[in-house]
């Protein structure tokens, strides 16, 4: 499956994505979970051909990892959806994933067969896939305590419970890195830049938990300290390669 096939499916993932926001406003939520259960199968349909013809997970460049990271919002969101009957997720869900889209068709980048041998470990697909998965939930959360603040409403605990899944997957893809690490390094953590800003966003995730777990703590300050942690986790996952720091050093780099 050639790169150029990819906006013939991210169209129609990204129209079935909006038909299915559109539906969740006008409160017709099996139509809503259809058009965006529609979207994510045309989308994953991509994934798994591009997997094929590359013969390789489709995770080795940045933009690889923002296919998963396109199908895994709007699944985040109809996770929110079917929790917590938010009728805007979809629709901001739909939002981010077509922006990544967009990216993608405007900023092609090469995608050849060529794995490093560090990357042919079995333990390189899961540590990318769940982290991606931890992102994409993480950044549903996010959204909904903006939505919490402009609101100013204090009502339900949406986020926190996302923010203690995403951070659950999170730690799973840690510790897969850190068993794809051993094998392919000969240890478990180096400090790498990339490692060091995975361990300040986990610990900043924790934080959040550990305080919104106390009686009496302030809702507000809850929210913006998520909303300061995923930008830890932007740093986290593509800032790094802009630091002078990663620059020919660090072995997490993204490379086209």
């Amino acid at each position: 499956m050639l790169w150029n096939n990819f906006i013939y499916f991210a169209i129609v993932a990204v129209v079935m994505w909006a038909g299915g926001a559109y539906m969740a406003w006008r409160d017709k939520r099996n139509s809503a979970f259809t058009a965006t259960a529609i979207g994510l199968a045309v989308f994953f349909a991509y994934i798994c051909f591009m997997w094929g013809a590359l013969e390789r997970p489709p995770l080795r460049t940045m933009g690889e990892t923002r296919l998963w990271y396109s199908l895994f919002l709007p699944m985040a969101g109809l996770a929110v959806y079917a929790r917590w009957k938010y009728k805007w997720i979809l629709t901001f869900t739909t939002i981010m994933a077509t922006v990544f889209v967009c990216v993608n068709i405007f900023k092609p980048e090469i995608h050849s067969k060529a794995l490093m041998p560090a990357l042919q470990s079995p333990w390189f697909a899961p540590h990318v896939i769940v982290y991606m998965m931890a992102y994409a939930i993480l950044g549903a959360a996010t959204l909904v305590a903006i939505y919490q603040l402009l609101r100013k409403t204090t009502v339900g605990d949406g986020e926190a419970t996302l923010v203690r899944t995403g951070w659950a997957f999170m730690t799973f893809g840690m510790l897969f890195g850190a068993l794809w690490a051993k094998e392919a390094w000969g240890h478990y953590w180096s400090w790498d830049p990339k490692e060091t800003w995975a361990a300040i966003t986990w610990l900043a995730y924790l934080a959040y938990m550990h305080y919104t777990h106390m009686p009496r703590h302030n809702r507000t300050l809850a929210q913006w300290m998520l909303i300061a942690a995923f930008c830890l986790l932007q740093m986290c996952w593509w800032g790094i390669n802009y630091l002078p720091a990663a620059k020919g050093i660090s072995v997490h780099s993204y490379g086209s």
